[in-house]
C-alpha cells in the first residue's frame, strides 16, 4: 500500500532544478548544518515548540511530510513545508522507475529539484526507495533469475553513488511481505529468498553513512501475522549482521478504530531488535484526531521511534483525498489533529538515544545535486470528471475512481458501499482488468488472482458495514495502457 499507490504522478521539474542550482551551494551547507544541529540536541526542559518541527526536535526527533515535484511550484504547500517540516520524501521522484527508465541510464533531475528545495530550506532527505516489487523500470519486466538479480544490484549501485552521503535514510526495500507474514510474490522473490539481505548489503557497500531501511504498511497490530512476518526477519538479520537500522511503518489508519491498541508494543518491539523505527507515511481517515494523537504519542513513547512523517501536508496533496486525512485542509488551515499531534510532541517522554549529546556531522556537506534532464515523458493525470462504475444493484455496491496514473500503471480505489436497512457482514468486489494489466498490490483488502477478473474481498477490519455505511480499498495496476477496469459486481455473503 505503500507510497506508490498513494502517491501522485511525477511530473518533470526542470526549469526549478536551474533555478536551485544557480548559487544557493554555501546555504545549503550553512542551513543543513543548523538543522542537523538543531535534532541533535534534545531537551525537553526547554519550552513547548510552536510548530510540528519544533515540538519534535525537543525530543531530538524529526517531523516530515512527502511531496511531488509538482508541488515545487505550490506556494501554499511550500510555505506549510518551510514553517512546519524538518524532514522530506520524494513521493515518485527517487524510485526505480523514474531514477533508471532504461537499463544503465539513470536519471535525477527529478529527485534532485527535491532534494535541493528540501536542503536549501534546513531539512534532510528520506530516499524512498531502491527496490520494490512495483513501479519498477521497464525494462525488468524482461529480466527473470540472476539477469534481474543483477539488474537490482546495479540500480542500487547506481543510485546510491549520486546520493552518496546525502541522505538521512533509504527505504532499500518496500513492501516485500503477503498479509499472511509470508514473503510477498514477486519477479524479486523470484529470484532468490535471499534477495532482501542482498540489497541491504549492496546498500551498505554503496554508503557506509546513509541509515538502511525496511519500509512496509499493516505492521502496526503486534500481534498481525504479517508485523510478526517483518519482525522475523529483521530479528533475523541483526542476528546474521546484515545492515539493516531501521524499520517503516507507514501507518495509513482507515476508519474510527483502525489504532491498534498494542501500536506501542509493535514500536518497541522493533527497536528491541537494535533498529530504529519511524513512521514514514502517516494518514488517517477524516484526521481523527484521537489516532493522530495517539500514533504520535505512541511514537514519542519509544526512544527509539525517531520520527514521524505524513504522506502530504494538505487533504488535497493526499493520495486518500475523499478521506480528508491530513493535517492540514485544502485551505492550509490546520485541524483539530494538527493540535493534538503538536502537544502529544510537546509531551515526549523519551529521547531518541544519544540526541542529547553533542551534534553529529550533518549528512549534508555538498552542493545541490545535479544531472541531466529526465528523459521519460511527463505523466498524465486521470480527467477530473472521470463517472464511477457502479456496480450491480442491490445492498451491496462497488464504485470506482482512477486516482493516480503513470506511463506503467495506475493507482485506482473502489468505494464499497451498503445502501441497503441491515448490516453486510462481508463483502467481495469482482473487477475486470484490460488485458496485458496485473495488479502489483492491494490494501484495505485481500486479492484472488492478479490478472483478467480479479476477486477482492473485504480484509479482517472492515468487513462489517452498516446500513449506509461505506469502505474503501485500493490497489496499484501495472501494465502498457492505464484503461480503468470493468464488469464490476459487489456481493455479501
Amino acid at each position: 500500500m505503500e507510497s506508490q499507490m498513494r502517491d501522485v504522478p511525477r511530473r518533470r521539474a526542470r526549469g526549478r532544478t536551474r533555478l536551485l542550482l544557480g548559487g544557493v551551494c554555501a546555504a545549503v551547507i550553512a542551513v543543513a548544518s543548523v538543522a542537523m544541529t538543531t535534532l541533535a540536541h534534545a531537551d525537553l526542559s526547554g519550552p513547548p515548540g510552536s510548530t510540528l518541527k519544533a515540538a519534535a526536535e525537543r525530543s531530538g526527533r524529526y517531523f516530515g511530510a512527502a511531496m511531488g515535484g509538482d508541488r515545487l511550484s505550490d506556494s501554499g504547500f511550500l510555505t506549510i513545508a518551510n514553517r512546519e517540516f524538518d524532514m522530506m520524501t520524494a513521493v515518485n521522484e527517487m524510485k526505480p522507475d523514474a531514477t533508471e527508465p532504461n537499463s544503465g541510464q539513470f536519471t535525477f533531475s527529478s529527485g534532485d529539484a527535491i532534494y535541493n528545495w528540501a536542503t536549501q530550506h534546513g531539512m534532510r532527505v528520506r530516499g524512498h526507495t531502491l527496490a520494490w516489487h512495483a513501479q519498477q523500470p521497464r525494462f525488468w519486466a524482461n529480466l527473470s533469475g540472476s539477469s534481474l538479480r543483477a539488474a537490482m544490484i546495479e540500480h542500487i549501485n547506481g543510485v546510491m553513488a549520486h546520493y552518496k552521503g546525502k541522505l538521512a535514510y533509504w527505504d532499500v526495500v518496500n513492501e516485500a511481505f503477503a498479509e499472511n507474514g509470508s514473503r510477498r510474490s514477486s519477479n524479486l522473490q523470484s529470484t532468490g529468498n535471499d534477495w532482501i539481505e542482498v540489497a541491504f548489503r549492496t546498500a551498505r557497500a554503496a554508503d557506509p553513512s546513509v541509515k538502511l531501511c525496511y519500509n512496509d504498511y499493516n505492521i502496526e497490530n503486534w500481534t498481525y501475522a504479517k508485523t510478526q512476518g517483518v519482525y522475523n526477519m529483521i530479528r533475523d538479520f541483526k542476528s546474521r549482521g546484515v545492515p539493516i537500522d531501521c524499520v517503516g511503518l507507514q501507518t495509513h489508519f482507515t476508519g474510527g478504530s483502525s489504532l491498534p491498541s498494542n501500536f506501542q508494543t509493535t514500536l518497541s518491539s522493533f527497536g528491541a531488535l537494535g533498529v530504529d523505527v519511524a513512521l514514514t507515511e502517516a494518514d488517517v481517515t477524516n484526521a481523527s484526531t484521537s489516532q493522530y494523537g495517539g500514533l504520535t504519542q505512541a511514537c514519542m513513547s519509544v526512544p527509539r521511534c525517531v520520527g514521524i512523517t505524513t504522506w502530504g501536508i494538505r487533504d488535497s496533496d493526499s493520495w486518500r483525498g475523499s478521506e480528508n486525512p491530513l493535517l492540514f485542509d485544502r485551505n492550509s488551515s490546520p485541524k483539530p489533529a494538527y493540535t493534538s499531534v503538536l502537544n502529544a510532541l510537546n509531551a515526549a517522554s523519551t529521547t531518541v538515544p544519544g540526541s542529547s549529546t553533542s551534534p553529529s556531522s550533518p549528512p549534508v556537506s555538498s552542493p545541490p545535486v545535479s544531472s541531466p534532464p529526465a528523459s521519460s515523458p511527463p505523466v498524465s493525470s486521470p480527467p477530473p470528471s472521470s463517472p464511477p462504475v457502479t456496480g450491480q444493484p442491490g445492498t451491496c455496491t462497488a464504485a470506482f475512481r482512477m486516482v493516480n496514473t503513470w506511463g506503467g500503471g495506475y493507482q485506482g480505489e473502489v468505494t464499497v458501499a451498503n445502501g441497503g436497512s441491515t448490516a453486510l457482514n462481508g463483502w467481495t468486489v469482482r473487477l475486470t482488468l484490460a488485458g496485458g494489466q496485473t495488479i502489483a498490490n492491494v490494501w484495505n483488502g485481500v486479492n484472488t488472482g492478479t490478472s483478467g477478473t480479479v476477486s477482492v474481498r473485504n480484509a479482517d477490519y472492515n468487513g462489517t458495514l452498516g446500513p449506509n455505511a461505506t469502505t474503501t480499498f485500493g490497489f496499484l495496476v501495472n501494465g502498457s495502457t492505464n484503461t480503468a477496469p470493468g464488469s464490476f459486481s459487489c456481493t455479501s455473503p
